[in-house]
């Protein structure tokens, strides 16, 4: 493996090996990250033109049994709330902020300190933005309450149980149903 970085980078890349130790079947998109992180200091950065890390949400209710997902404005496609880190490389804030912003839901906790999980895809080219890759870091969040308020980045929002999510394929991304199935609280009451 690479040398691990030794400045605002090494967080994440901690983490990263932590996760892909204790996920060895998503081993090989944790390590691709990992590569990618070591490969530039301006791994948070959107201006990265060949890809960048996201933080994203597995946004909880507080009961546990329904993830939030939005329909994504400019995808067409049910996701979890996330976003660009623009420059910030903790990117359990990133993901704090981005599922705030996504819900409007103030009071959004982190239920575990860990990765969740771990995606890379690309994004097509769009406007003046060439095709590139997110490298999406997730974590297992709570909402305090399901009141959600829609943001201008989504055309819809709803809480769904795990047999939802799976019933809204292909329309979903296939990461959505992975973390539906994985995530701990959400099964135990399925």
């Amino acid at each position: 493996m690479q040398t691990p970085p030794t400045d605002h980078r090494l967080p994440l890349y901690r983490q990263l090996v932590a996760y892909a130790r204790r996920h060895p079947s998503r081993r090989a998109a944790a390590e691709q990250i990992m590569r990618f992180v070591c490969s530039t200091p301006d791994c948070f950065e959107r201006s990265h033109a060949a890809g960048h890390i996201t933080g994203s949400a597995w946004l909880l209710n507080p009961a546990g049994d329904k993830a939030l997902l939005t329909l994504h404005r400019k995808l067409g496609r049910w996701l979890q709330p996330g976003g660009h880190a623009d420059g910030d490389s903790d990117t359990q804030r990133v993901a704090l902020r981005e599922a705030e912003e996504e819900s409007g839901i103030a009071g959004i906790r982190l239920l575990s300190p860990g990765i969740f999980d771990v995606d890379v895809h690309e994004i097509p080219p769009r406007g003046d933005a060439p095709a590139h890759l997110h490298y999406d870091i997730r974590y297992l969040l709570q909402a305090p309450h399901e009141q959600w308020v829609l943001s201008s980045e989504s055309t819809a929002l709803a809480w769904y149980t795990p047999a939802q999510i799976c019933a809204l394929q292909p329309a979903a991304d296939a990461s959505v149903l992975r973390m539906a199935l994985a995530a701990p609280q959400i099964n135990a009451t399925s």
